[in-house]
């Protein structure tokens, strides 16, 4: 005899719709709290950016030089200290050499090019009323409008405010004189957080399980795998972009110089190292050197046509030998999911720290991502 009765209360219809009611509240309660955790997260890293991000850039150089240092006690049959102390003084000389040979010449080039900008703006403007007097004339008449100098402080107070909002220690600091020498203090930091972190021995994660005995097993096997990819995707990221933007700065500075770029050679190492931050070296470029070509004395078309074919020529060399060999596919993520997630972690982080860990955080929440749909989300098999 059946136990359910011959009239239920709901019908079949209305308990689909309270059930796909109650789906849709608990996904809305789950991005309410994921929300808010971001922005608890994001008030955190802006109220403690100033310990937060010498003991983070510490810890990425600890992951990217331990094999230096294993290395260096192996071949050399070093103490573990002796080898650190090696390798900070290597790096005092590899600094004190280019302080000597490079920087004065690319320090020169930056200069020269500051005091070159207003040239650079009076060329542009003569062309432009040469060949757009129309154009010119609409501006200049908007200029007067008051809406458009309303426009205008807007955009340079909101600037100013983006500057801000880039250099939390900065901000957090009070600005100004003080400001700066709170940032060269976390900045002196950096070497001694780095000196104790490449002393210790073992992987990172290895004492891991021993201080998670709350968990179930299979919840901290799954918590210690999470961890270890990140800190894998952390170490190959930040090793491979690095490496790849030093190569991409000397071969753009050394193709802008052989077309006859001026400052070529600064200004492609610049863009070439700000290549850490997938795609904003390559904005920056285009922004920067494609008017500086086309309005330098002897430039034009034809200089500003081989610009881009420099530029195009180390882009495919990036595309398909450096990141492929270099980094192969860790992040396994789309470039217009870079390009999002580039934005949305410098948002949520405020400025240049959330930009240079857009791609590991995303990728390490793609992979938790997976993880949880292949183990607690998946169908059970009939």
């Amino acid at each position: 005899m059946s136990s359910e009765s011959p009239h239920p209360f709901l019908s079949s219809g209305q308990r689909r719709v309270i059930a796909s009611a109650l789906t849709l509240l608990a996904f809305l309660g789950t991005a309410g709290l994921l929300i808010g955790a971001i922005v608890a997260l994001s008030w955190l890293v802006g109220y403690f950016s100033g310990v937060l991000w010498p003991l983070a850039m510490a810890g990425v150089l600890a992951l990217i030089l331990r094999p230096v240092i294993e290395i260096l006690e192996r071949r050399l049959r070093l103490r573990r200290l002796m080898a650190v102390v090696l390798l900070y003084g290597v790096f005092l000389l590899v600094v004190a050499a280019l302080l000597v040979l490079a920087v004065p010449p690319l320090a020169s080039q930056f200069i020269d090019f500051l005091g070159y900008a207003p040239t650079l703006w009076d060329n542009a403007s003569q062309y432009f009323n040469a060949h757009f007097p129309q154009w010119m004339a609409l501006a200049q008449r908007q200029v007067g409008e008051p809406a458009s100098r309303q426009l205008v402080e807007t955009i340079a107070t909101e600037g100013k405010a983006l500057i801000t909002h880039a250099l939390p220690s900065l901000r957090a600091a009070g600005g100004g004189v003080l400001g700066v020498l709170a940032f060269v203090t976390h900045l002196a930091i950096v070497p001694v957080y780095l000196f104790f972190f490449l002393l210790a021995r073992g992987e990172p994660t290895e004492n891991l399980p021993a201080h998670l005995p709350f968990l179930s097993p299979g919840v901290r096997a799954d918590v210690i795998f999470l961890v270890r990819e990140f800190v894998a995707i952390i170490k190959s990221f930040f090793r491979g972009q690095i490496l790849i933007g030093l190569i991409m700065g000397g071969l753009l500075g050394a193709g802008f110089t052989l077309v006859g770029l001026r400052f070529g050679f600064a200004l492609g190492l610049f863009l070439g190292v700000l290549n850490i931050v997938p795609y904003l070296g390559t904005i920056l470029g285009l922004a920067v050197a494609l008017p500086l070509a086309f309005f330098q004395p002897g430039g034009g078309w034809a200089m500003l046509g081989l610009v881009l074919v420099v530029k195009v020529i180390v882009q495919a060399i990036e595309g398909w030998v450096l990141t492929p060999k270099i980094m192969g596919d860790r992040t396994g993520l789309h470039p217009v999911a870079i390009i999002v997630a580039i934005f949305f972690w410098a948002t949520a982080l405020g400025g240049v720290l959330g930009m240079l860990l857009a791609i590991p955080l995303t990728a390490f929440f793609v992979t938790a991502w997976r993880l949880a749909r292949k183990k607690y989300f998946a169908r059970p098999h009939a």
